[in-house]
C-alpha cells in the first residue's frame, strides 16, 4: 500500500480539533461514514470532532467528480463499487479541501449528528485468524490438539448474519437460547454473554462469480476497516456447535463503529506478517503475501452501571493476526465465490499472547473472573454492562489514526 502527500505527518487542517492530541480523526485519516442531523442520511467525513458534509461540499463547488457524487448519498456502496482508485481520488480531494481555504459552513459537530451503517450489509463472513485466540482456548479444551486441523493452511471462516449488524450505540438485547444447565437442556436467557474484539473489513468492487481474486490483486478489494464486536452467547454456542458450527450463539447482534477508515489511510501502518511458529507448515503459495499486516492497537473497555468511567480490560495487537485481510479475500474467493461491494468480513477475535491481550471474556476467564476497580467482578456480561472498543494505528514517522468507538449496552432479556 503506497503512501503519498496526504499521509505527511506535518500536514494540518483548518479544522482546529483535527490537531488535538489523541484525536482519532486527524487530516491524515479522513474516514467516511453516513450521518444525519434531522434530515435524510448522507455521506460525511470525520475530521477532528466535526463531520464534513460531502453533499454540501458538492453543492458549494468545493468537491466535484464521480467519487464525491458516489460518497454523498445515503450509502457508501456506490463508492465501494467504483473501487480503490475512486477512493484514492476522493481522499486527495478531501485533503485539499480541508487544508485549503476554510469553509466552516460545511461542518457539523459530531456530537450533534446521528450515525448510520455505512451501507446495507449484503453479506457478512466472520474469520478465525488469530493464533493466540485459537491456541489459548484450544489448549484449554484439548492440549494435544489446540488448533483446528486446517488452521495453518487457510483462514477458517463461517457465514454470519448480515441482517443483525448495527451501528455503535445500538443496545444489545440479552437473548434466550437452548443450553445445558444442571445436566438438562433448557430454553432460557443466556448466562454467558460475551464480546469479541475484531476488525471489520469492507469490500470494494465485485469479482465475477466463478473467477477468484488472486492474492496479487486481493489488497485492491479492501475498501476500508472498522471496529467490530461479534457478540457471542457462550452457553448456547457450546451446545449448538457440533457439527455445523455457530448459529444462534452468534447471529443475535453484531456492532460496528460507523466510520470506515479507508485502506489508503492505513498505508503507513503496513508491516510484515509474523513469522510462523517452529514446525508449522509454510503458507500455501496461492495465499503467500509480503508486508500486508497492519500495526493497529485494539482495546476493549467495560463499564458497569455503578461505574462512572470505563475500565480497559484488553489491549491486543492486530499485527499478530496469523492471516491478513488480503489473504482472507483471496481465500474467500478461491472457489469462485463472488464478493460484492459493501460485503463485510470480520477478522476474528484479535488476541495477543500476553495476559491482558485476551480479546474476549472466554479467554480472560482462563485466568479467573474480571476484577474491576470498584471491586465488582464479572464472569460474563450482566444487564446494564457497556462494552466499548477503540483502536489506533501507530508507526514510526507516521501520524496516528483511530477508528472512533464501537459500543453496546446489554439490555435484559424479554419476558417469557
Amino acid at each position: 500500500m503506497p503512501t503519498d502527500h496526504t499521509h505527511a505527518p506535518g500536514l494540518t487542517s483548518w479544522v482546529a480539533s483535527a490537531q488535538a492530541q489523541g484525536n482519532d480523526f486527524p487530516i491524515q485519516n479522513l474516514p467516511l461514514g453516513i450521518f444525519s442531523n434531522g434530515g435524510a442520511p448522507r455521506g460525511g467525513v470525520a475530521i477532528g470532532d466535526q463531520v464534513l458534509d460531502v453533499a454540501a461540499a458538492l453543492a458549494a463547488g468545493r468537491l466535484r467528480g464521480a467519487a464525491a457524487q458516489a460518497a454523498a448519498g445515503p450509502s457508501l456502496a456506490p463508492l465501494m463499487a467504483l473501487g480503490r482508485d475512486a477512493a484514492t481520488e476522493l481522499r486527495h480531494a478531501l485533503s485539499a479541501l480541508l487544508t485549503g481555504a476554510p469553509a466552516p459552513e460545511l461542518l457539523h459537530a459530531q456530537s450533534a449528528v446521528a450515525m448510520h451503517l455505512p451501507c446495507e450489509v449484503r453479506n457478512f463472513s466472520d474469520f478465525m485468524a488469530s493464533y493466540d485466540h485459537c491456541h489459548r482456548l484450544g489448549s484449554a479444551r484439548d492440549p494435544a490438539h489446540p488448533l483446528p486441523p486446517a488452521f495453518h493452511h487457510l483462514p477458517v471462516a463461517y457465514h454470519s448474519r448480515a441482517s443483525s449488524v448495527r451501528p455503535s450505540g445500538t443496545d444489545v438485547r440479552r437473548p434466550w437460547g437452548q443450553y445445558v444447565k444442571d445436566g438438562a437442556t433448557v430454553f432460557a436467557p443466556t448466562n454467558a454473554m460475551d464480546f469479541e474484539l475484531e476488525l471489520g473489513i469492507w469490500i470494494a468492487e465485485e469479482n465475477e462469480q466463478g473467477l477468484p481474486t488472486p492474492i496479487s490483486a486481493a489488497a485492491r478489494r479492501l475498501f476500508g476497516f472498522c471496529l467490530l464486536n461479534d457478540w457471542s452467547v457462550r452457553d448456547v454456542q457450546r451446545y449448538e456447535m457440533p457439527p455445523l458450527g455457530p448459529f444462534l450463539g452468534k447471529s443475535l447482534h453484531t456492532s460496528i463503529s460507523p466510520w470506515v477508515v479507508t485502506a489508503d489511510a492505513l498505508a503507513p501502518f503496513a508491516t510484515a506478517r509474523p513469522a510462523r511458529e517452529a514446525g508449522a507448515p509454510p503458507c500455501p503459495p496461492h495465499l503467500e503475501t509480503s508486508a500486508d499486516a497492519l500495526r493497529i492497537s485494539m482495546h476493549a473497555a467495560l463499564q458497569t452501571p455503578s461505574m462512572t468511567t470505563p475500565h480497559r480490560i484488553t489491549e491486543a495487537p492486530f499485527e499478530r493476526m496469523y492471516w491478513t485481510p488480503a489473504q482472507m479475500v483471496a481465500h474467500h474467493t478461491s472457489n469462485g465465490c463472488n464478493l460484492l461491494p459493501g460485503d463485510l468480513l470480520g477478522s476474528g477475535t484479535v488476541s495477543g499472547p500476553a495476559d491482558g491481550a485476551e480479546a474476549c471474556i472466554a479467554e480472560i476467564l482462563l485466568r479467573g473472573p474480571i476484577t474491576l476497580p470498584n471491586g465488582e467482578t464479572r464472569r460474563y456480561l450482566e444487564d446494564g454492562d457497556t462494552v466499548i472498543f477503540s483502536g489506533q494505528a501507530h508507526a514510526p514517522g507516521a501520524a496516528s489514526v483511530g477508528f472512533g468507538e464501537c459500543r453496546g449496552t446489554i439490555l435484559p432479556a424479554h419476558a417469557a
